[in-house]
């Protein structure tokens, strides 16, 4: 497969993840879900190289991940944590320009400046730049947040819960965003409604093992879906033609 961009064999780490295997080709946007402790987390960070496995390899590009210094990694694989622990009194501006740090003395002036532009602009986030990270809503950080990553022009986006703690109109818009982006994503979501309308393909996890990787669709509704979660998926019709998901428990 020349597309794959990203592959993991027998991956493990410790006891919380087993022997998982993942390939993932150039543009696929995936949704990883699984319940609370089922090794979601722990997968997404040995992707990135933030973890190292205690079993099996990582290759990006085709070259085992352990290869790469964390700088390499940085210029190619953008990490978004639940959780991104800045000041609050941090410019906006500055924040976002850290994910330039990477290509510190191999890029331009000119090249550090369009990349943060572009950033900027695809994120909508212009008129916040000059505001500092503790004065912005849920929402605007974590589109700032992103703008960051974008800054780093990655080839693959790894983003873990980006819709933790986000209204509903807030998540909506991330998710909007986040399907526009012509990049390689993969993204942890707690919020199962969510999956259909970003990703096209889905992985389950359940107790550190990857027991399912198919169509959206299909993982939802099969019966390993509803073994894991205990729920039942129903696909109703909205008042404007829209299908949307609903779960709901399991009844005996």
């Amino acid at each position: 497969m020349p597309d794959v961009i990203l592959r993991a064999e027998g991956l493990g780490y410790d006891g919380a993840l087993a022997l998982a295997d993942l390939s993932v080709r150039a543009g696929e946007h995936i949704a990883v879900i699984g319940p609370n402790g089922a090794g979601k987390s722990t997968f997404l960070k040995l992707l990135a190289g933030l973890l190292t496995p205690s079993h099996g390899q990582v290759t990006l590009a085709g070259k085992p991940l352990k290869s790469f210094s964390r700088r390499e990694i940085a210029r190619q694989v953008a990490w978004l944590s639940q959780s991104d622990d800045v000041a609050c009194e941090f410019l906006v501006s500055d924040y976002i320009a850290l994910g330039r740090l990477p290509f510190q003395e191999m890029a331009t002036p000119a090249e550090d400046k369009a990349a943060i532009r572009s950033a900027v602009k695809h994120c909508g986030v212009g008129s916040l730049i000059t505001r500092v990270m503790g004065s912005l809503s849920g929402g605007e950080r974590q589109r700032v947040m992103l703008a960051r990553c974008l800054a780093q022009t990655p080839r693959i986006l790894l983003l873990d819960e980006p819709t933790n703690h986000l209204d509903l109109a807030a998540r909506s818009e991330l998710l909007a965003l986040l399907r526009t982006l012509p990049i390689t994503i993969l993204a942890v979501l707690h919020d199962l409604s969510l999956v259909p309308d970003f990703a096209a393909r889905t992985v389950l996890l359940s107790d550190g093992h990857l027991t399912m990787d198919g169509l959206s669709q299909q993982v939802l509704f099969s019966t390993m879906f509803e073994e894991t979660f205990r729920l039942k998926v129903h696909q109703i019709t909205l008042d404007d033609g829209h299908a949307s998901l609903l779960f709901r428990p399991e009844t005996s």
